[in-house]
Order: structure tokens, then sequence, then C-alpha cells
């Protein structure tokens, strides 16, 4: 993967497809043959309700990752899709924001875990919260590269100018390795001209960091996470799962140096 391997999906703006992508991306590039980890560190715990993790299963997870001492090998659990683990958002990771305030090290502690993978993992996802605190901030130091889920809207620019100056602070203070590598295009709907124009200055502003791959609105996407499926697995055959298996296709061929086909 050459020198990336860590990827923190993030957007300081919810409601983007941000798990949803997350979910779909790594569910394509395990189908592709990569091992890949997704760690859920958000505490509503949407990507791992989105593969059918249930509640019992739910007891460790990010949280004792984190702050309970709980190695990555014993917090990783498989999904029902071959090749993807999952460090599940536990019961307990909603607390995890006050108690990492006055913990010793505190940005570094994820980073500090996935240092553990001794290669177990090809690829590891991490599906951060919808804000900067200090889940997300875990994520930026332990991460090698970012990945944007950008929802073609018209306050998507200006959500996206502040993440950058963010990443420049975490760049100076704790992860200069950190890059934002992809901004992923989502929930486009081609009968809308506000989508293809913010599609158009995005790409404008960033060049070859956004996707070719766009992700659009698709009912069968919104549908699926009530199965506890990614939408890949519900319909293949729709048009939303059509994209993030093209997406995984553009991932690997940027970030592994090598074509695949779809």
């Amino acid at each position: 993967m050459n020198r990336y391997r860590i990827f923190a999906l993030v957007n300081q703006k919810g409601g983007v497809g941000k798990t949803t992508t997350a979910i779909n991306l790594g569910t394509a590039l395990a189908a592709m043959g990569r091992k890949v980890l997704l760690i859920d560190l958000d505490p509503q715990g949407n990507a791992s309700t989105g593969l059918g993790i249930e509640r019992a299963q739910r007891a460790r997870g990010a949280y004792e990752l984190l702050l309970g001492g709980l190695s990555l090998a014993d917090a990783a659990i498989p999904t029902a899709i071959p090749q993807l683990s999952i460090v599940p958002a536990s019961v307990n990771l909603a607390g995890a924001e006050i108690e990492l305030v006055s913990a010793e090290r505190r940005e570094h502690r994820l980073a500090s875990a996935l240092a553990g993978n001794n290669g177990r993992f090809d690829i590891v996802l991490i599906d951060c919260p919808p804000s900067l605190n200090l889940l997300t901030l875990n994520a930026l130091v332990a991460a090698d590269a970012l990945l944007v889920p950008l929802q073609t809207e018209f306050y998507a620019l200006e959500g996206l100018s502040y993440l950058v100056q963010t990443v420049d602070r975490v760049k100076r203070a704790f992860n200069p390795r950190l890059d934002l590598a992809g901004i992923i295009l989502t929930m486009y709907d081609r009968r809308n001209g506000l989508s293809e124009a913010v599609a158009q200055d995005v790409r404008a502003h960033f060049g070859a960091r956004v996707f070719d791959t766009v992700v659009p609105r698709n009912v069968r996407v919104s549908e699926a996470p009530s199965h506890g499926l990614p939408v890949i697995v519900y319909d293949h055959r729709c048009v939303g799962a059509q994209a993030y298996i093209q997406l995984a296709a553009e991932f690997l061929k940027r970030f592994a140096g090598e074509p695949v086909s779809v």
C-alpha cells in the first residue's frame, strides 16, 4: 500500500455518508482480497450496526482499546464479510472523551494500539465521529492519510476548508506524515444542477485528490444498514453498490499502485 496503510474517514459535518463509505469501501476491499480492519470510533456505533454486530458482541471494543489496555488482536472481531474485521464501538465509548482528557499521552492512544498490527491487516479504516474531539484527534494522530466523504451540497467547501486547517495543525503538532489523500463525493444527484456545480468546485480546488468515482444518492444504500448489511451485500446490482465497488478499485489503483478489474 505504498506508505499508506491506516486511513481515517473524517468529516466534521454529519450526514455526509462517512460511515456508509467506511462500511462499503471496507467490504469491497475485502472482496478484492485485502485483509481489512474497520475501527468504529464513533460512540453512535453506526458502523458496528451497519455490519450486523449485535450489542452482545460489543462488550469490548474501541473504548477498551483506547483506555482499557485491550490489545488490537483481542479488540478486533470478524464480521460476516470474509477478510473484514471490526473493532466495534463498545457501550463505554461515549464516556471515552471525558476520560481521555486526563489520560497520559491522550492523543496517541490509538496510534500505540495500532502499532501492534504486525501486518495482520493490509488496510485499516477508522470511522471517526462527526466532530473534532479527542477521539477524532486520536484517529488523525494514528493515520497515515485522510479520506474525506463530501456531500455535494452548498456548504461542502466551507466545511472542507475548516478540515484542511485542522489537518495542518495536527501535522505540525502531532503527526507530520498525515496527508489528505482523497476526497470522495457522495450523495450525488444528477438531476440537481447544484450537485454538479459543487463537484466542479471541489475538483477545481483539490484536483487529483478528488476521486473520479462519485457515489450517487440511492435508496438501496439507505435501506441496507437497517438490515445490518453493506449495500454491496444487500443489493450488489444497485447503482450505489456498483459505485462503491468502483471506488474500491480506484482506491487500490491509487494507493497500491496496481490495476484492478471489477
